[in-house]
């Protein structure tokens, strides 16, 4: 039997559909003034003209764009080796600092160290420190600078994901491992097959937000002396003695950017509502 709405039904459909239209028409409109208003106001000012050369020159920018894309494409095989590495390493650190038994406090305290220590000082220092302190023991086998700078960020980014992994396992109530144990599964079976799945699923908005930070901090790599996109922006900004390169490189990392964004608001949104699905 095929389901007809009621007319009254039909009434707040289209009530809502015409609702819909509306908020979307008035919402154009408003950007489109707001925007008006903005180029106006911009490029009406006394120093535009300056601000336009010095910054969207676009001769400036076609003739060093080919060397910032070689640059970025160095950031993105960054960014897509560092971001699942940071990742596990986060989730292996909260795992260990959730262990529980006086057999296991030294392994939470190196992870609450670990944390600690890498949250608190700022990314860049630790790239000076891997980049240039660990050559300067001179060691045999010791990486390329590249592989350093990168090794800063994912031990970095690691603290930061450890916490919210960490968050997210405690935010699981205990009696759900007191069930699992209680039907034969052992403390690693519980975690693995029930905690944990409940835990990425509550925190995976925060998770994609620190993802979506590590996406852009990647170009501090530049400071380990490697030739990605800000580093090249720099060298046609000092041959050039025009900021330009460096708005072309900003481009670019906001269209990298741009997905990730869109993936996170739309995992925030369903999370959100299936929290308030109940209610």
């Amino acid at each position: 039997m095929t389901y007809a709405p009621s007319e009254r039904q039909q009434e707040r459909i289209a009530f809502r559909r015409r609702q819909t239209v509306r908020s979307v028409l008035l919402a154009a409109l408003s950007t489109a003034a707001v925007g008006a208003l903005l180029a106006v106001g911009i490029t009406g000012s006394p120093g535009w003209p300056r601000v336009k050369q010095s910054f969207f020159n676009w001769d400036v920018a076609t003739k060093y764009l080919p060397d910032i894309l070689d640059g970025f494409w160095l950031n993105i095989r960054l960014f897509v080796i560092c971001a699942p590495l940071a990742l596990l390493l986060g989730l292996l650190v909260a795992v260990l600092r959730t262990l529980r038994g006086p057999v296991a406090f030294p392994v939470r305290m190196l992870a609450t160290g670990y944390t600690y220590s890498f949250r608190g000082v700022p990314l860049i220092i630790t790239i000076y420190l891997f980049a240039f302190g660990i050559p300067g023991l001179r060691l045999q086998g010791t990486p390329d600078v590249l592989i350093l700078g990168g090794a800063a960020i994912t031990i970095t980014y690691g603290s930061y994901l450890a916490e919210v992994f960490r968050a997210g396992i405690e935010s699981v109530h205990p009696s759900q491992v007191a069930a699992a144990r209680s039907l034969g599964l052992s403390y690693r079976q519980a975690m693995r097959h029930v905690v944990l799945p409940q835990a990425v699923r509550r925190v995976a908005p925060p998770l994609l937000n620190d993802v979506v930070s590590m996406q852009k901090d990647v170009g501090l790599i530049s400071l380990a002396g490697a030739i990605d996109a800000i580093r090249a922006a720099q060298i046609g900004v000092a041959q050039s003695a025009n900021f330009t390169p460096y708005v072309v490189a900003a481009v670019l990392f906001v269209l990298l950017a741009l997905p990730l964004i869109v993936i996170t608001d739309r995992v925030t949104l369903r999370a959100a509502r299936a929290q308030n699905a109940g209610t």
